[in-house]
């Protein structure tokens, strides 16, 4: 089947660009208000695309049907096709992820997690990937090349992940190193895209996440005067502030802007992305007040992606499964509020019914990103491996992949 526009997964940008080959301009017929194109290959290619669209617009239509199918119908298809291909299909699920995605999983985690999990299966051929593209991505890096991973929904990504593109990097590396040479290294939340990862590969630099941000960032900040860290301002600056770096000795670069916010920046140890988790940016200290007022046993425990005023205001900061954790262990009757996303929070408050679990603010969104993952595109997704078709593979091309792994690979042996 031919992949739909919204459909096609996106691709890792290279981290060397190639000048793009300049295509002859179309020149207007003004006599005949027509445009004669300069080669046949230009008109034959032209053709394809009307064809092409017009296949697309008939599998769009097609498509629908999918959000007018019973929900029961999808859910029995479901297991029956993942039930048929055994062994050789693995589906994980991210922490974040609906209910009716998770019930399908044979593993649920965090990013990283998932794409280890995903890695140390070998027999799968098939690996269905219900979390964002950055996740997708990690997986396929650490997987082999005779597994594909398969993404349900190509555009679910990740709007921190996005903030940071090699494109700003580059220019931002350019600047920052012109300042301080050769004695700044780059660290990745390991939220970023495979392209991120590439650049802060071929730098020398590492990749993190929420789990061991600590143990990595002091390695780090032991190999270099000055880091860049990105693209999560937010984790950044908890974990800087948490192992002693001075609030004065933190900038923050603006990639759209391309300028650093300092009032020293000579004595900067860290400098922040200035990106953010649209999830985590919905919790306020507002939120704790209120909660403390209502309820002055409440233990609020937060996610490291929150602003540092309301980590600051927190009871216990943690990982997504240190806050798991931190519920698991809990005496029964601990009131809980928890600030992360309210998908897993839902799940935690039915999970752990003996134990009054609450959202830190009720009203905010789950991450709207994730939830493109829903059960439509989960049964078409199964459809097209069933009738073997490929469904939407995540591939990250031979170089970006290298230097990525790069990364990753010294995160883990830091993490042992």
């Amino acid at each position: 089947m031919q992949k739909l526009p919204w459909q096609n997964p996106r691709v890792s940008v290279p981290t060397t660009f190639k000048k793009r080959q300049s295509r002859p301009k179309p020149v207007k017929s003004f006599s005949h208000q027509t445009v004669i194109f300069q080669s046949c290959q230009d008109s034959q290619t032209i053709s394809k695309g009307l064809r092409n669209s017009m296949l697309n617009l008939k599998e769009k239509i097609a498509f629908n049907h999918y959000y007018n199918e019973a929900p029961e119908d999808q859910i029995a298809r479901i297991k029956r096709i993942k039930a048929d291909f055994g062994a050789d299909l693995m589906m994980v699920a991210h922490h974040y992820q609906k209910d009716e995605i998770v019930a399908f999983a044979d593993a649920r985690g965090d990013s990283l997690k998932l794409a280890q999990i995903a890695a140390q299966n070998h027999t799968a051929k098939k690996i269905v990937f219900c979390g964002v593209h950055f996740m997708a991505e990690t997986a396929d890096i650490l997987t082999t090349d005779q597994q594909q991973v398969v993404l349900p929904d190509p555009m679910a990504g990740c709007s921190m992940a996005d903030m940071a593109n090699p494109f700003q990097l580059t220019k931002a590396w350019q600047t920052l190193t012109d300042r301080y040479g050769d004695s700044i290294i780059p660290v990745t939340y390991v939220n970023s895209s495979a392209a991120i990862k590439a650049f802060v590969g071929q730098k020398g630099g590492v990749a993190i996440t929420s789990s061991n941000a600590k143990k990595i960032m002091t390695w780090a900040l032991k190999q270099a005067k000055h880091l860049l860290f990105l693209p999560d301002q937010h984790l950044g600056r908890n974990i800087s502030l948490d192992l002693g770096i001075k609030p004065e000795e933190i900038g923050l670069w603006h990639a759209q802007q391309d300028y650093l916010e300092a009032d020293q920046p000579d004595k900067l140890r860290v400098i922040l992305w200035n990106g953010y988790c649209s999830v985590h940016q919905q919790f306020s200290v507002d939120n704790v007040k209120r909660l403390r007022q209502k309820y002055p046993d409440v233990k609020i425990i937060v996610h490291p992606e929150c602003a540092h005023e309301v980590t600051a205001a927190a009871d216990f900061v943690g990982s997504t499964s240190a806050l798991i954790n931190y519920v698991d262990q809990a005496p029964t009757n601990t009131r809980i509020a928890i600030g992360t996303d309210n998908n897993l929070v839902g799940r935690l408050k039915t999970k752990y019914a003996t134990k009054q679990v609450m959202f830190l603010n009720p009203y905010s969104c789950a991450c709207i990103l994730m939830n493109r993952i829903d059960l439509p595109h989960l049964a078409w997704t199964m459809d097209q491996l069933a009738a073997g078709k490929t469904g939407h593979v995540i591939t990250v091309d031979t170089q970006t992949a290298y230097w990525a792994k790069k990364a990753l690979d010294k995160m883990l042996q830091l993490s042992l």
